[in-house]
């Protein structure tokens, strides 16, 4: 029951956490902040709030995705409305779909910066067609799990360093799931190192969006000096889908229905912006929160905590077989 009256109060935007970009973003001053996925959507809003609501911007915010044209069309975007943001905003090569495109970006991180105070593992992939990433992972399981933990995990020295030069010592990982992890079954280990043709694009989503909470959860466990950090940012109007999706709306309710049921990206960041910049009190590590700052709505899985350790074991001895 509890569960049950979180998830419609979220849905409601009644969250216990009332967070306004302009009034709640603290000072950032001399931080480094990493966004995957940022040069559209949540990312993209999520960089443009943290720019123009800070009273003092961050010293660096690294801008991941895997096209340097639509990196830099979203930087001259957000440079139109924050002006600084130029000198604040480096790109980033990141291809989540390859674990060497991610040690390349990993690599260039480590070498150019002195620290990294937060993560936000933004990127994502939706309803796909049937696919393997470079690596022979499910495409939604290898964009959306493997390359982000593969990238957490290069990076941990830096996050760790930072952990021990900061004052406060609040760094951070946010991780973007979704309240679709819910329709995940149990996460079938052998499979996902398949196309998994036979499996709804959904099922092979959810299983995605589960992983993300669940390695959260045991990267707090296993790293309690970080606040690690998973969560839903509610149903927004972005470019994550594949075709797939198009075709999908169509069929169920009509894409104009659909879209004017969607949250724009300005409101639908502010969960992660909340997880990522808000009180330290407020933001609990290896919890799952729905918008804004709502507790209990994950799955009975999301609270297994053999189905956590058997996650960071799987995981962990994967990138030891690509040498990560």
């Amino acid at each position: 029951m509890e569960s049950l009256t979180s998830t419609f109060t979220s849905l409601l935007g009644l969250g216990p956490i009332k967070f306004t970009p302009s009034t709640s973003i603290p000072s950032l001053q001399g931080k480094t902040i990493l966004i995957t996925g940022g040069n559209s959507g949540l990312g993209k809003a999520t960089i443009q709030a943290l720019l123009q609501h800070s009273p003092s911007p961050p010293a660096r915010v690294w801008l991941a995705s895997r096209d340097i044209d639509r990196i830099q069309s979203a930087i001259n975007e957000i440079t139109a409305t924050v002006p600084l943001a130029s000198t604040i905003i480096v790109p980033l090569i990141l291809d989540l779909a390859s674990l060497q495109s991610v040690e390349d970006a990993a690599e260039r991180v480590l070498k150019e910066s002195e620290r990294l105070d937060t993560m936000i593992l933004n990127a994502g992939v939706m309803a796909m067609p049937v696919g393997v990433t470079q690596d022979g992972y499910e495409v939604h399981w290898g964009i959306n799990h493997m390359g982000h933990a593969a990238l957490t995990k290069l990076l941990m020295p830096l996050l760790l360093k930072t952990v021990e030069i900061q004052e406060e010592k609040d760094v951070r990982i946010v991780a973007v799931s979704s309240g679709g992890h819910r329709s995940s079954p149990k996460i079938d280990f052998a499979k996902v190192k398949t196309d998994m043709k036979t499996s709804f694009w959904w099922t092979r989503y959810a299983e995605s969006k589960l992983a993300n909470i669940l390695w959260m959860k045991a990267l707090a466990k296993e790293y309690p000096q970080i606040k690690c950090v998973s969560l839903h940012p509610g149903v927004v109007s972005t470019n994550i889908g594949g075709a797939t999706i198009s075709k999908y709306r169509l069929m169920r309710i009509g894409d104009w229905l659909f879209r004017w049921m969607l949250t724009k990206p300005e409101v639908g960041c502010l969960n992660q912006l909340w997880a990522a910049v808000g009180p330290s009190e407020e933001v609990e590590t290896g919890e799952y929160y729905h918008p804004v700052g709502v507790k209990g709505c994950g799955s009975v899985m999301t609270k297994d905590q053999g189905l956590v350790m058997k996650l960071l074991e799987w995981t962990e001895e994967e990138l030891k077989v690509h040498g990560i």
